[in-house]
C-alpha cells in the first residue's frame, strides 16, 4: 500500500497540473482590448506590438499604418520593433497652449495663410493636421481649388483665433506658426472645414497624432464617401 500511494500521489499531481494550465489558457485568450483601455498611445503601441501586430487580433491600428491608437494622448511611442530603445519615443512636448486672436491679412494657398496679430506683428500660419495639393513650384489635382476655398472661408480681414496643439511643435522649419485657426464670427473651425469639404487629407507629422487626429479623420472619411473636392475630381 505504501508503494501503491509513492506512484498515486506524484501521478495525481501532475494531472491536477495540467487541468489547472488547459482551464487558464482559454480564459486569458478571450480577452479583448480596445483604444479606450489604455492611458497612453504609447501604452496601446507597446501592447500592440507584443500581441501579433501583423493580425492586429485587438484591432488597434485601424489605418494600418503600423501606430496603434494614435488618437490617444502622448506620451508616444512609434516603434515598429522592441520596446526597450529610446530613440521612437517621442514625449509630449511641455509647452502650453497658445491662444492668440489676429486678422487675416493673405491667404497663401489652401493650407497656409498670413495674419496680423493683436501686437501688430505679421506672422505666416500653417494649418496644423492638414496638407492640400501645390499650386507653386508645379500646380497640382486640386491645389487652385483648395486654394480658392480658403480664400472664401478666409478672406482679408476676417477675424480668426489661432490655438496650438502641445503635442506638436510651436512652428515649422520654415518659421510658420503650426495653429488650428477658428472664425470669431461663427465659430468655424478652418483645418477641419478644408478637410470635410475634400480640399485637404489629413497630415501627421513624422507619425505623432495630433489632439484632433480622430475627429479630421472622421470629416476626411466624409468628403471621401460623397465624394467631394479632390476625391471627386482628382
Amino acid at each position: 500500500m505504501f508503494v501503491k500511494r509513492l506512484v498515486v500521489v506524484p501521478v495525481l499531481a501532475l494531472l491536477a497540473g495540467l487541468l489547472a494550465l488547459l482551464w487558464a489558457g482559454p480564459a486569458q485568450a478571450v480577452v479583448d482590448h480596445d483604444c479606450g483601455d489604455f492611458a497612453t498611445q504609447k501604452a496601446a503601441q507597446v501592447f500592440f506590438l507584443q500581441n501579433s501586430p501583423s493580425t492586429d487580433p485587438h484591432r488597434l491600428d485601424a489605418d494600418g499604418d503600423g501606430v496603434a491608437c494614435d488618437a490617444n494622448p502622448c506620451p508616444c511611442y512609434l516603434g515598429s520593433g522592441g520596446t526597450t530603445g529610446v530613440a521612437p519615443l517621442v514625449s509630449s512636448p511641455a509647452r502650453r497652449t497658445v491662444v492668440e486672436h489676429a486678422r487675416v491679412t493673405h491667404v497663401v494657398d489652401g493650407d497656409t495663410v498670413d495674419v496680423r496679430l493683436g501686437s501688430g506683428r505679421t506672422q505666416r500660419i500653417r494649418l496644423l493636421g492638414i496638407d492640400t495639393p501645390e499650386v507653386y513650384s508645379g500646380v497640382e489635382c486640386g491645389g487652385p481649388a483648395a486654394s480658392a476655398a480658403m480664400r472664401r472661408m478666409l478672406p482679408v480681414g476676417t477675424r480668426v483665433r489661432l490655438v496650438s496643439d502641445t503635442t506638436q511643435a510651436s512652428s515649422d522649419r520654415y518659421g510658420r506658426a503650426l495653429r488650428y485657426i477658428t472664425r470669431t464670427r461663427d465659430g468655424v473651425q478652418v483645418n477641419r472645414r478644408q478637410v470635410w469639404l475634400g480640399h485637404a487629407t489629413v497630415y501627421v507629422f513624422q507619425g505623432v497624432p495630433f489632439l484632433r487626429t480622430a475627429d479630421f479623420r472622421r470629416a476626411e472619411a466624409a468628403a471621401r464617401a460623397v465624394p467631394r473636392g479632390l476625391w471627386r475630381t482628382c
